[in-house]
């Protein structure tokens, strides 16, 4: 099958190469523009980008994939179908009805949970043990076609966004070749999703990442794991943000058995009073740093029993 990738960020690059190492053709790559990046602020082309670039495949930046430049630029392509990994917009009617087999959509989550922009962010945080990869046929909505594959993955104890998004992108490689092979040969059948059981996971910003102390301790651990790598969760210090990216369930040291949360409550390594239970502080990264133990940021900052985060 003769197929154009569309995506963008890392996730998507398991999924194009295993296309380019698949025995189905990529007629060309339609990514997200550059934007400036990195401290010099110059445009960065997409993950994506490079990897086509390094495989001369023809590539279509447009900032909106729509026009009739760019339409006919796709239909050049002569493509039979769309496969789709985190492009970044929705796709438009003319583009899924362009090609015989329509659009092919690489979705990290098992539908109809979890449609929108941050499937794996939003199951840490839920608290979800099971996610997965789901292979959709693209319509017009969002995340709402058809289903045409599915493969569980567990949630482990330890998982942050980046790494649970890492194993999720492999998964989606193998099952979207799958699916394309199944697709051609006509050994699909395809599942209308129960719109009754659909959750929405909307894209994560940085405000949202801000810890509230006064939240269970278990939630905040989610929390720490569910911003890692981006936005990072966050609270304040003396004034100054402080990222925190590991949390620990501890105990309250002697004297602080009924404190506001959000109270130092021991250190060494730092521990810190929630709205129901205590978490050490055990990876932070403070404002101009980089990412070390809360003990090292403790002692270097003169952290006492008592201190407030949060303020």
């Amino acid at each position: 099958m003769r197929a154009v990738f569309w995506g963008s960020p890392a996730f998507a690059v398991a999924t194009l190469e295993a296309l380019l190492e698949s025995r189905h053709e990529v007629a060309g790559v339609v990514t997200r523009p550059p934007r400036p990046k990195g401290r010099g602020r110059k445009p960065a082309p997409t993950p994506v980008a490079r990897v086509a670039e390094a495989s001369d495949l023809p590539v279509l930046a447009p900032e909106k994939p729509r026009g009739e430049s760019f339409l006919g630029r796709l239909a050049d392509l002569g493509a039979d179908a769309c496969v789709v990994a985190a492009y970044g917009e929705i796709l438009r009617p003319e583009v899924l009805g362009m090609p015989l087999h329509g659009a092919i959509n690489v979705h990290a989550s098992l539908l109809p949970r979890w449609r929108g922009a941050a499937p794996v962010t939003r199951a840490i945080l839920a608290g979800d043990r099971v996610t997965g990869v789901t292979i959709m046929r693209m319509d017009e909505g969002l995340d709402t076609g058809p289903i045409l594959l599915q493969r569980e993955e567990p949630i482990r104890a330890d998982d942050t966004a980046g790494s649970l998004t890492d194993r999720l992108a492999g998964i989606g490689a193998d099952l979207l070749v799958e699916a394309l092979d199944r697709l051609e040969a006509g050994e699909i059948v395809e599942t209308p999703q129960d719109d009754a059981l659909a959750t929405y996971a909307p894209k994560v910003g940085s405000e949202e990442a801000e810890l509230d102390w006064a939240r269970p301790a278990a939630e905040l651990e989610r929390a720490a794991r569910a911003f890692d790598p981006w936005p990072g969760a966050w609270t304040t210090w003396r004034g100054e943000r402080l990222k925190v990216y590991r949390l620990e369930p501890a105990s309250r040291s002697a004297g602080f058995s009924d404190v506001v949360s959000g109270t130092i409550v021991g250190v060494d390594p730092p521990r810190v009073a929630a709205g129901e239970g205590t978490l050490a502080l055990a990876e932070v990264q403070p404002a101009g740093g980089g990412r070390m133990g809360g003990a090292a940021w403790a002692r270097g900052r003169d952290v006492e029993p008592g201190g407030r985060l949060g303020e």
